[in-house]
């Protein structure tokens, strides 16, 4: 196959790409953003497979192995996506980025130790550049790998949730990287393979580094770093573009890597964190401690099922907060019911969705859009703050952190700083919750103990179920 043909092809297939995430943008168009990206993948494999094939019959060899790996390594994916619920995506994508990691490194040390390499002049710029290449690819893919391994752990529950605050972190972090960048000279100065216990040095000190960077990160900032381990695998994949001389691995790991970075930027700025914290690995941590954890004051006040749907019954607006609990409940399509009731009985129903509710940028978003709620009731943490204070009713389910006021104005907690969903400006504030337990930030909540709180407990489907029932009994 000609080189033209390829290259048009590769083109084709990046512009499917670009349209996929200018489709992934908005809720309305996510599903025409996904088959953009499906496509565009089909055309690249289709066309690199015929452009193996051109070659003669080593090329039908590879093009076989490819096809049979697609197959293979589709099957697994297929049959293990299927078996994961929604409250285990996080950790899914998690665990992805680390095999796009993983396979940089395998492809920079594949590449430094093909024979195809040797053909390199030792001293020549060319060798130079291919030698810095495999040696960031390696580097940023190994980070990646075990930096995700640490995030699906940490999602999972395997790991606790707590940062990991090592005396002298950031010293330890950059003399990590340092010595990532010094091995790379003798990597460049040595013959032939002989620099292959340096390349082994480098993956080594970014494998520890990934661990390191990722173990000082708080349970609760999960979903940036998920968002940044996500940017991290695309660098990861245009690293390995670079090594294989693939223009479309290029482009895509750069849209994928850019992309990522741009959105955990965007969940920083909401919840007031520095980009430069996170990388760092000193996101939502001080290298002091914390002043001493003050009592709550107040009591809990509980409310029975019949006693919320009075309370939903007579208010004309209602806004539903979701979190991670609601997921684990599969409370979602019993939340629909429940909006559709209270719509019919003229009462304004809206959704607020904090930046980082769940464990996954837009977790709650895919949950309230596979249940059916319309697009036009959900509205992101900045629009909706405002309305908190003319509301009559809040339902709290399932959510803790993003709920908190001592976000607000206790400066010993560890989430000090972070912009919340006001709710406890409303009339009334319903929370949903199994028991008193923390958040995933392991701090208390005194929104809890406020006068204008009541607590329903108990599993939120079936409290919603309940709630159902009730408001059509009325």
């Amino acid at each position: 196959m000609k080189d033209g043909v390829t290259t048009v092809a590769y083109l084709v297939a990046g512009v499917l790409f670009i349209r996929s995430l200018g489709g992934l943008s908005k809720q309305e168009t996510a599903q025409r953003g996904s088959s953009y990206g499906a496509v565009g993948m089909g055309v690249a494999i289709l066309i690199t497979a015929a452009a193996w094939m051109s070659r003669g019959m080593e090329g039908w060899v590879t093009a076989i192995l490819l096809v049979a790996a697609l197959v293979i390594g589709g099957a697994i994916g297929a049959s293990l996506a299927r078996r994961v619920e929604m409250t285990g995506m996080p950790e899914l994508v998690a665990i992805l980025h680390s095999f796009v990691g993983l396979a940089a490194v395998l492809v920079g040390f594949a590449s430094y130790l093909s024979p195809s390499a040797a053909s390199f002049d030792h001293a020549g710029a060319e060798r130079t550049v291919h030698l810095i290449e495999v040696g960031i690819g390696i580097a940023v893919g190994a980070l990646t790998f075990t930096g995700s391994i640490v995030a699906w752990a940490k999602l999972k529950g395997t790991l606790s949730g707590k940062p990991l605050l090592l005396p002298a972190r950031h010293m330890l972090n950059a003399g990590a990287a340092s010595a990532v960048v010094v091995l790379c000279v003798p990597l460049v100065l040595a013959e032939g393979t002989g620099g292959l216990p340096f390349l082994l040095g480098i993956a080594f000190l970014a494998c520890l580094l990934g661990v390191h960077l990722v173990m000082a990160i708080g349970g609760a900032d999960m979903p940036v770093v998920v968002s940044l381990l996500n940017s991290y695998s695309g660098w990861a994949a245009a690293a390995a573009g670079f090594v294989l001389s693939n223009d479309l691995l290029i482009v895509t790991g750069a849209l994928v890597g850019s992309s990522g970075a741009i959105l955990s930027i965007i969940m920083c700025r909401a919840m007031n964190r520095s980009i430069v914290n996170v990388i760092f690995g000193g996101f939502g941590t001080a290298d002091s401690k914390a002043g001493p954890v003050v009592p709550q004051e107040g009591e809990v006040q509980e409310l029975s099922l019949d006693g919320v749907a009075e309370l939903l019954s007579n208010a004309k607006r209602v806004i539903v907060v979701p979190g991670y609990g609601m997921a684990v409940a599969r409370a979602q399509s019993a939340v629909f019911e429940l909006t559709r009731v209270l719509r019919g009985r003229k009462t304004d129903v809206l959704f607020a969705i904090h930046p980082v509710a769940g464990r996954l940028p837009g977790h709650m978003n895919v949950l309230l859009a596979e249940a059916g709620v319309p697009y036009d009731l959900v509205h992101e943490m900045d629009e909706i703050n405002r309305d908190f204070v003319k509301t009559d009713a809040v339902l709290v389910i399932g959510a803790n952190d993003i709920v908190n006021p001592g976000a607000l104005d206790d400066k010993t907690s560890a989430i000090y700083g972070m912009p919340v969903l006001e709710v406890w400006k409303a009339t009334t504030v319903v929370v949903l919750k199994r028991g008193m337990a923390a958040g995933y930030a392991g701090v208390e909540n005194p929104l809890f103990y406020l006068t204008n709180t009541r607590m329903l407990f108990g599993d939120a489907k079936k409290s919603i179920d309940g709630l159902v029932t009730a408001l059509k009994a009325k």
